[in-house]
């Protein structure tokens, strides 16, 4: 390294294995192949699609609050019209954003594999993937046939795939249709399913032709299972098998009844009675699973509760990135600007997983928060950039995975962890508030003079 980069990657660590990262993970060359490859409708002319890219990955990151601020910021380095480039984003087919974001995470598996080299998996010989979707929330109303509607805007909606052993989202199936049903996101999901794999996700996803499919191609499930649907029948005695974190659980060996064209399908059924109920008033979860006698049911119970750890990615990505511009109301715009956002996630994970490589996070107490680390490369990474000109990254593209992964341990080491530590807050109390007056809910106090009082007059 120069001296200019090993001041950064002493002084601003993150910065660098962020840039590093984003460099394995969206290298331009590789971006304008995607491209090229997937898309059907659109081609380039001026304006590469590694440049469009890099723009949504500056607002994903939060270090441009728009996509026309990030575009203003280029000046002559972008070679058409802003409406050129909104064009060019609002056209963007959902295939491109599929493949941008399963092939990035294809590039930094090997990576994470490296860093995370000796951790326990979660299910000896299987390899967990969790679905679950995630809903664009609605968008500001700029285009002209929504101008002067009072109602809510959604842009559409994904389904994303997650593996947690690697902690990375390994694939996403964007959908332009905001009322469109999740579970017809699902087939295409499972296409990319293959034998040794275990498919995890909630209720909404447990029907007949999920759980043949998956198993048609080798993979076994573990669904929630849903009251309406897939109804199976019960083929023996329901026993206790012990308790688990949650409660009391029993297990019961069930079959999918026959079709015309299939033949009836062997499953279990984990039972368990909870010791507190659910937020929905639930008092017993019921799981369908296809996985082998072996894996006892106890494991089973145990291993649905990793199926929330997608719950808390969806919210790193909310709070940590920009994973939702409102000011992008076209779908095609909103699910690039998730996919890029998610692209920025995986990269994030990397820089997590290198910091924990580095220091015994465990024997400190300390665990790593995603917000944190998105906030130092917000501060320092525009910076660095200025400083380093490209051709000072252009080494490290020649790294194999394992090499490139000692390198960023190698610079993580000069963090202190104790600098991104997450602050974890006590549960919030649940409060009944009741109904209110509309007096009452509108009156303002000031508060210096509630403070000076101790009291509300």
């Amino acid at each position: 390294m120069d001296e200019m980069l090993k001041r950064f990657s002493k002084e601003a660590p993150v910065a660098v294995m962020a840039r590093l990262g984003l460099q394995r993970a969206i290298s331009a060359d590789w971006v304008d192949q995607v491209f090229a490859e997937h898309s059907k409708t659109q081609y380039t002319r001026e304006l590469l699609f590694s440049t469009v890219v890099e723009l949504t990955s500056l607002v994903s990151l939060g270090m441009r609050p728009s996509l026309h601020a990030a575009a203003q910021k280029m000046k002559e380095n972008l070679p058409v019209s802003l409406t050129a480039l909104y064009d060019k984003v609002n056209r963007v087919e959902p295939d491109v954003v599929r493949a941008l974001v399963s092939g990035s995470a294809a590039r930094l598996t090997p990576v994470m594999a490296s860093l995370r080299k000796g951790a326990a998996p979660m299910l000896p010989d299987w390899r967990i993937r969790i679905i679950d979707g995630n809903h664009l929330p609605a968008s500001e109303k700029r285009l002209a046939p929504l101008r002067g509607f009072r109602g809510a805007a959604l842009p559409g909606h994904s389904l994303v795939v997650y593996d947690p052993e690697v902690d990375l989202v390994i694939d996403l199936i964007p959908c332009e249709d905001g009322h469109a049903s999740e579970r017809g996101l699902l087939p295409p999901a499972l296409a990319a399913a293959t034998r040794g794999e275990l498919w995890m996700g909630d209720r909404h996803f447990c029907t007949s032709p999920a759980i043949r499919f998956a198993t048609a191609l080798g993979a076994a499930v573990l669904f929630r299972e849903h009251k309406a649907h897939p109804h199976p029948t019960s083929s023996g005695l329901r026993r206790k098998v012990g308790r688990v974190a949650t409660g009391v659980a029993y297990e019961e060996p069930v079959v999918l009844a026959a079709t015309k064209d299939e033949p009836a399908l062997v499953m279990r059924r984990i039972e368990i009675v909870l010791d507190t109920p659910t937020r929905d008033g639930d008092t017993v979860i019921r799981l369908l699973t296809t996985l082998p006698k072996k894996v006892k049911a106890t494991v089973v119970a145990q291993l649905y509760r990793k199926r929330w750890s997608i719950e808390g990615l969806f919210g790193r990505l909310e709070a940590a990135l920009k994973s939702e511009v409102r000011t992008l109301g076209h779908p095609r715009a909103a699910l690039l600007a998730f996919g890029t956002a998610v692209v920025a996630y995986n990269v994030l994970a990397v820089v997590q997983a290198a910091i924990a490589a580095a220091h015994d996070l465990e024997a400190a107490g300390i665990e790593v928060s995603t917000f944190y680390v998105a906030d130092d490369v917000r501060s320092d990474y525009r910076g660095m950039l200025i400083a380093i000109p490209p051709d000072r990254w252009a080494r490290f593209d020649t790294q194999s995975p394992a090499v490139l992964a000692r390198t960023l341990v190698t610079i993580a080491a000069n963090l202190d962890p104790r600098t991104v530590r997450k602050h974890p807050r006590g549960p919030k109390p649940n409060v009944e508030r009741g109904y209110a007056p509309r007096a009452m809910v509108q009156r303002h106090v000031s508060t210096a003079r509630v403070l000076r009082d101790g009291r509300i007059r």
